[in-house]
């Protein structure tokens, strides 16, 4: 199924690998002068001028030491949060500035279960994602990515030193296929494969967080659009995990209260592009989590348009259903 994303931007899509949908950084040979767990933080890396620690000025990234003569690189591992198909990389340097990679690489794995970062460092079974390339200093370097292999982890590698502020690792999520249909579905979830396909606005946040797992934690964990000046409306579209039968919706407007949507609507799509209506407009409040049960469409539905009226916030929506029916 195609995509409506607007332009070439791979930007717009998640970030697969942020703290804020599970990713971790497992592990790294040298965290010197300035912790690995930074590099997936959300929100761009901060600076303060002359703040010192035991070890030198404190940066908001990863960096290691000088390698003076030592042979090798450095190199982070990043468990994803959602493991999918990665689609672009961006390599963020912000506040590096002589103290920069000069050049970086990315490899990948698909892995089964949980063992143990040692024991996955040590492998020699990476995939090339990204070749040896050089980044500036200072610069996002952004970097598209032709592969449609389902990842778990990368390996973001210097050559041969220096400190990275963030990687942002952007695709479309993929389940696993091992647990994929053992129970009820949010077939809205990003980890199950759903994407947002295009909104009207995001002026204040991205609308990939409504599909984020957990519950939003303040207000900008959700997805928030300008105050309209006409007679429109907001709308967001969604392509599903799977064709399926939604039976219950989830509209959460948790954290928004002087910004929530004062009523919400939800329409599906089928193959051939029919328009079904799952949930007419229906009014909302304000931080609230609202269920809706659903009568399913005669047919699967494949995408989800949910309109907001006339704008505002939410945090999350959940479609639970199941597959192919």
């Amino acid at each position: 199924m195609s995509t409506h994303l607007r332009g070439d931007d791979f930007t717009l899509l998640p970030d697969l690998a942020v703290r804020s949908i599970g990713g971790s950084v497992i592990w790294a040979n040298d965290e010197f002068f300035a912790e690995k767990e930074n590099l997936i933080n959300p929100g761009p890396a901060e600076y303060r001028p002359s703040t010192f620690g035991h070890k030198g000025q404190i940066y908001d990234g990863w960096e290691t030491r000088r390698h003076r003569g030592r042979p090798g690189d450095d190199s982070a591992i990043v468990r994803l949060g959602v493991g999918g198909v990665v689609r672009g990389i961006v390599v963020d340097t912000a506040w590096f500035t002589g103290n920069f990679p000069p050049e970086v690489s990315v490899s990948a794995l698909a892995i089964d279960g949980y063992p143990p970062a040692a024991d996955i460092a040590a492998r020699t079974d990476w995939v090339p994602l990204l070749e040896r390339v050089k980044v500036g200093g200072d610069s996002r370097n952004p970097f598209a990515i032709d592969d449609e292999n389902r990842w778990t982890h990368l390996k973001l590698t210097m050559h041969p030193d220096g400190g990275i502020a963030r990687l942002r690792v952007h695709g479309e999520g993929r389940p696993d296929p091992a647990l994929f249909g053992l129970g009820p579905l949010d077939l809205a979830a990003l980890e199950n494969g759903a994407l947002v396909l295009d909104c009207s606005n995001r002026f204040y946040s991205s609308p990939n967080q409504l599909l984020y797992p957990g519950l939003a934690r303040v207000m900008g964990d959700g997805w928030e659009t300008a105050r309209r000046r006409d007679d429109g409306n907001d709308w967001v579209r969604i392509r599903l995990a799977g064709p399926g039968a939604i039976r219950l919706a989830e509209i959460d407007t948790s954290c928004f209260l002087g910004n929530s949507p004062g009523a919400a609507a939800l329409t599906g799509f089928t193959s051939d592009g029919t328009e079904v209506e799952l949930l007419p407009r229906t009014e909302l409040l304000p931080d609230t989590r609202h269920r809706f049960a659903l009568t399913p469409a005669a047919a699967s539905v494949e995408e989800v348009r949910l309109d907001i009226y006339p704008d505002g916030g939410l945090a999350r929506l959940r479609l639970y259903g199941e597959l192919g029916a």
